[in-house]
């Protein structure tokens, strides 16, 4: 199996202003002369990643990534409480995607995300079908209500210890109700203590059922990645990501004719299997692949050489080039 590319450096970056006061951070990297491909992290509000890069072959690809609103090195920062979240949304990163592309003079572009990448990438497929030469979904997911409160209570037998503290983080009255809810008020508290431990909490159960061989992500230890990432996820959560509960499944069927494959571990507890097993019955075209005793970290076992894998057969049946 394909084993991860080297580690590149950017050709280009810079930072490009997005409106609302907001300016996004990007970079791209491998071939200038490649096939186009936007990486969409996930969190929402992680940043992305220089692991994700690795994924695609920088000799035929003009790999581009960059770090959505509020995140990584966009600006203004999350992490700050007086960041304005009320301009951070769906609709908003949709259209910074778009202004991407253009201020990148690309025509069509490879859609890949990765967990919440997912949801973004297939609002921006089906709304850019014109725009999308493929979709790569890694740990697929649709951002339904069910979704979220699978996340958030659905999970709590399989880790009692974690569920029982994070549980205990809410005010005694909401530890019943929706712990989304509750963390977005705890974040948004005037007292900066409170945030901090909302922040941290929330980041110690999701460490929880992230992989199937939890470990610390070196930039979950940064208080300011914490909060930026806590903000965003919850502020995203709490208003069901500005969706209609269950839309880009029934709007699918809209990506038929573009080529995909989805790469699901089958132990994934943050992106159960099943949405992307409902996506495969609507998109004709995407291909379902399993990866056996994987989770939802793209590092657990066998899915880094299935994401390659996949990265590769897709710009055989793309085409060596996407015009641009």
């Amino acid at each position: 199996m394909p084993q991860l590319y080297p580690h590149i450096e950017p050709y280009d970056s810079g930072m490009l202003d997005v409106g609302d006061g907001n300016s996004i951070y990007w970079a791209t990297y491998g071939n200038p002369d490649g096939m186009p491909a936007v990486i969409l992290h996930g969190g929402p509000g992680s940043g992305h990643s220089t692991r994700s890069l690795r994924f695609f072959n920088p000799a035929t690809y003009r790999i581009n990534a960059f770090d959505q609103r509020g995140c990584g090195q966009s600006t203004p920062h999350a992490g700050d409480p007086a960041t304005d979240l009320s301009v951070n949304t769906t609709a908003h990163l949709l259209g910074d995607l778009e202004c991407l592309r253009q201020y990148l003079g690309i025509d069509r572009w490879l859609v890949f995300g990765i967990s919440w990448g997912c949801t973004l990438g297939l609002a921006y497929a089906i709304q850019n079908r014109d725009r999308t030469a493929g979709v790569i979904l890694v740990g697929a997911t649709t951002t339904r209500r069910s979704e979220i409160d699978w996340l958030y209570r659905g999970l709590a037998p399989l880790f009692p210890e974690q569920w029982a503290r994070f549980r205990g983080g809410a005010p005694e009255r909401e530890r019943d109700g929706d712990l989304v809810a509750a963390y977005y008020r705890l974040l948004r508290n005037a007292d900066p203590d409170i945030r901090v431990k909302a922040a941290q909490d929330w980041h110690d159960w999701e460490a929880a059922s992230i992989s199937i061989d939890p470990k610390p992500s070196a930039k979950w230890a940064d208080p300011s990645y914490r909060m930026a990432r806590a903000r965003i996820v919850t502020h995203y959560f709490h208003h069901n990501a500005w969706l209609e509960d269950g839309i880009l499944l029934r709007q699918a069927h809209i990506l038929n004719g573009i080529p995909g494959a989805m790469i699901q571990g089958r132990l994934d507890l943050e992106a159960p299997l099943v949405t992307a097993w409902e996506l495969s019955k609507v998109w004709n075209d995407g291909e379902l692949i399993i990866v056996n005793n994987a989770g939802h970290s793209p590092e657990d076992s066998g899915m880094s050489e299935a994401i390659v894998a996949a990265t590769d057969r897709m710009h055989d049946r793309v085409g060596a080039r996407s015009p641009a």
